[in-house]
């Protein structure tokens, strides 16, 4: 279990930050948005048994559980509900039953590009695939990234 921290305003529009505003307030609000976080989780057809969603408005945190097979699987579930617009923090519910070594995080920052993030990290612009693989199927192209996401950088096999 963990807490892992997000830029708020960027990442996937999935309810108006009026709505997330209002969620502060509004029990019916968080149930809204947990829905849509939920909702998005299940579009990207992540491996998670019994996926369970909340979110606390006024605090801008999310809380994600269920069953995932490997860690992969988890940090995806993480980075999906994390990389929306409103969202500062996801805490960590979720159970591995196949448990391995974890990731490093990035936050993408202006200027950053796939190559250059794995120049960083492994060593060898020519890697970027390994970083765009592991952020599957929340990346849909290599270059489009943006400032303020956070993206799974594994370890290299």
């Amino acid at each position: 279990m963990g807490l892992f921290s997000f830029i708020k305003e960027a990442g996937e529009k999935l309810f108006g930050t009026g709505e997330a505003a209002a969620a502060e307030s509004a029990p019916d609000a968080n149930a809204k948005a947990a829905e849509a976080i939920k909702k998005y989780i299940e579009t990207l057809k992540l491996p998670v048994e019994g996926l369970t969603v909340s979110f606390d408005g006024a605090r801008s945190v999310v809380t994600v559980g269920g069953t995932t097979p490997d860690q992969a699987s988890k940090e995806k579930v993480l980075l999906a509900a994390g990389n929306v617009a409103g969202v500062a923090e996801v805490e960590d519910t979720i159970t591995v039953t196949n448990p391995e070594p974890e990731a490093q995080f990035h936050t993408v920052v202006r200027g950053d590009t796939l190559s250059g993030i794995a120049k960083t990290f492994y060593g060898s612009a020519n890697k970027y695939m390994v970083i765009f693989e592991a952020n599957k199927p929340m990346l849909s192209d290599p270059d489009k990234i943006y400032p303020g996401q956070v993206l799974r950088i594994p370890p290299l096999a």
